[in-house]
């Protein structure tokens, strides 16, 4: 009998908020790589970030909610819960010690993918993971921002994504400046928005 290794997902990021983008990303991978798991895993402290990241207990309990009706999606709390910095090549240290006999799939936006050597132990990364990338909606070809050693070094690999260019900072905005957002978050993520008064502020 042949012997089929699982495949784990990791998707991580600030999902603030986590939108329809997120969502239709989680559901390509699962469907498309045959993952028996997607951990969905909020940044904690994120070092590249220029401004402040909403309140942790904010972005775990929207993306409970964005993605309650995915049976395979768990959100995974780890890096909220360190201090300092989060970095993925730790958490992807911890999910290999973890579940020794997975192959873990870290997904990765083409913004990401760009900056990838610029990553905490980036030479890491592809020791403990396959990365594939979700190319922007507006590339026709989604090699063609990134290096060619860039694909190379990473061993990069290509998640086929719908066209759904939504932006989280887009998002933020137009709550800031009193405009919708229905189509662009799932409805239980919108209404934890007006009920908490979240991004009033631009």
């Amino acid at each position: 009998m042949t012997h089929v290794t699982q495949r784990i997902g990791v998707f991580g990021g600030a999902f603030d908020p986590p939108h329809r983008g997120h969502v239709a990303l989680a559901q390509a991978a699962v469907a498309q790589l045959g993952l028996c798991q997607l951990l969905v895993v909020p940044t904690g402290h994120a070092a590249h970030k220029q401004r402040p990241l909403s309140p942790a207990v904010h972005r775990l309990a929207m993306c409970e909610l964005a993605f309650a009706g995915f049976p395979q999606v768990a959100v995974d709390p780890r890096e909220t819960l360190r201090t300092g910095p989060s970095y993925t090549v730790d958490t992807l240290e911890e999910l290999r010690l973890q579940y020794p006999q997975t192959t873990l799939c870290l997904l990765i936006g083409q913004d990401q993918a760009q900056a990838l050597h610029h990553w905490h132990r980036a030479s890491a990364l592809p020791q403990l993971a396959t990365i594939y990338v979700a190319a922007r909606p507006e590339s026709a070809d989604p090699c063609g921002p990134i290096a060619t050693s860039q694909v190379d070094s990473f061993a990069l690999q290509w998640l086929q994504m719908p066209s759904m260019p939504h932006s989280a900072t887009d998002i933020r905005y137009r709550l800031a400046h009193q405009q919708g957002i229905d189509t662009l978050v799932p409805e239980a993520v919108a209404r934890y928005i007006a009920i908490h008064h979240l991004y009033q502020s631009p």
